[in-house]
Parts: structure tokens; C-alpha cells; sequence
């Protein structure tokens, strides 16, 4: 509760600082490498610049409920993502201690998803994830915890969401300790340290930033 209430701080402050319109933060940057191109407009019969950005792709994985989660589940959500596995003895617990306080803040949110792919899937079968699941608060499956086939995890954490992931052998796994934070067109928009308190209030922060931008371009609601 102590850890809700200070992540909820600096988004109250980031309220504060939208009144009357007035937003002074900056919009999220778009991570990954990106292509410029031209393209001709047909109305004005002149050359444009046109950028591509990066994307994490397209995934098929499967949850601690064994349903398929995949990417265009979430082309009008925002998620955080970050990678784990359940036998991890310590960091990964920190991890998703600090991601069930964010899934809390935004449980009423309709756009806002956690994601927590093993890194381990031959050991981590379904059943295994939904005993894993169980030590945080049930509430309505936002929170995917996620496993499929080890060659497409790998190959989706490092061309996907740029971090690492690798199978060290004798069970001892080497993968990033960043969230990921992602966007409704599936870029990245942050990475941040997923066992730092600091830079989980940033993520906080910046979700709110990230669901204001989607929000001011689809003019939906944000509950």
C-alpha cells in the first residue's frame, strides 16, 4: 500500500501540471532504429518525408489461463512489458513486486496491460505461471503472465524489445532487468530499471504521458 501511494505522487503532481490544458511534459520518445523515406502526396502532387519507426512485431504466446495473447491484442492499448522466470531467486521477485504496484494504480484503466514473459518455458508451462500468478492479487487478467516457445521468446526480446535474453545453461538465465513500455502501434517508448524505485515512479509517470497522448489522438475515454 505504502508503494502505491508513492507511485500515485508524482502522478497527481503530473495532473497538476495538464490543468486548463497546459501540459509541460514533453512527448515520450520512440526508441529503436528507424527508416526516413519520401512519399509523394497525392492531393498536393508533392514529395513528403515519411518516417517508420521500429516495432516490436508480431507474438503468439500463451497465458497463465492458456489463452493466446498476441500483438494485435493490444493495438489500442499501451503495456509494459519485462521478462523473468519463476524459479529466479531474487531480482525477478522485485520486478513484479514493483509490477503488481503499477497493475494496481491502473487497475480501472481499459488501456493499460502488464506483461511478464519467462524467460524459462521449458519449465515454465502454464500451470506452472498460474500458481506463479497466484501470489498477486487476482483482478481481472490484466496482467498476462506469459510463455510459448523458447526460440520465439528470444527472438522476439532481442528484435522485438531490443533487450537480452539468452539461456546460460545449467538453469541460470541472462536477460534484461528493463520494463519496456509500449505503445497502442507497438513501439517503444521507454525503457527503465525494473528494480529501481525511481525509475519505476518515471514509468508511472510516463504511462499517464503515454494514455493522454493516445487519448488526445482517438478522443476516447480513459476509464
Amino acid at each position: 500500500m505504502i508503494l502505491v501511494f508513492i507511485l500515485f505522487i508524482p502522478g497527481f503532481f503530473y495532473y497538476l501540471l495538464t490543468l486548463k490544458g497546459q501540459n509541460r511534459y514533453h512527448a515520450l520518445r520512440i526508441f529503436g532504429p528507424k527508416t526516413v523515406t519520401q512519399k509523394l502526396d497525392s492531393s498536393s502532387g508533392k514529395s513528403q518525408v515519411d518516417t517508420i519507426f521500429h516495432t516490436i512485431g508480431d507474438f503468439h504466446l500463451t497465458d497463465q489461463d492458456g489463452k493466446t495473447v498476441s500483438a494485435n491484442f493490444f493495438h489500442d492499448k499501451v503495456f509494459v512489458a519485462a521478462f523473468f522466470y519463476s524459479h529466479c531467486p531474487t531480482l525477478c521477485n522485485t520486478i513484479n513486486g514493483y509490477i503488481d504496484s503499477l497493475d494496481r494504480n491502473y487497475a480501472k484503466s481499459k488501456m493499460v496491460y502488464f506483461l511478464s514473459i519467462t524467460v524459462d518455458p521449458k519449465r515454465d508451462s502454464v500451470g506452472v505461471l498460474c500458481n506463479y500468478a497466484k501470489q498477486f492479487a487476482d483482478r481481472d487478467s490484466k496482467w498476462k503472465f506469459l510463455t510459448g516457445d523458447t526460440a520465439n521468446i528470444y527472438n522476439l526480446a532481442r528484435k522485438g524489445f531490443l533487450v537480452n535474453a539468452l539461456d546460460a545453461g545449467n538453469g541460470e538465465f541472462i536477460y534484461s532487468d528493463k520494463m519496456v513500455l509500449v505503445d497502442s502501434h507497438g513501439r517503444i517508448r521507454g525503457y527503465y530499471a525494473g528494480a529501481s524505485l525511481n525509475d519505476v515512479s518515471r514509468l508511472n509517470d510516463e504511462i499517464k504521458v503515454l494514455v493522454k497522448q493516445e487519448l488526445l489522438e482517438k478522443d476516447t475515454p480513459m476509464y
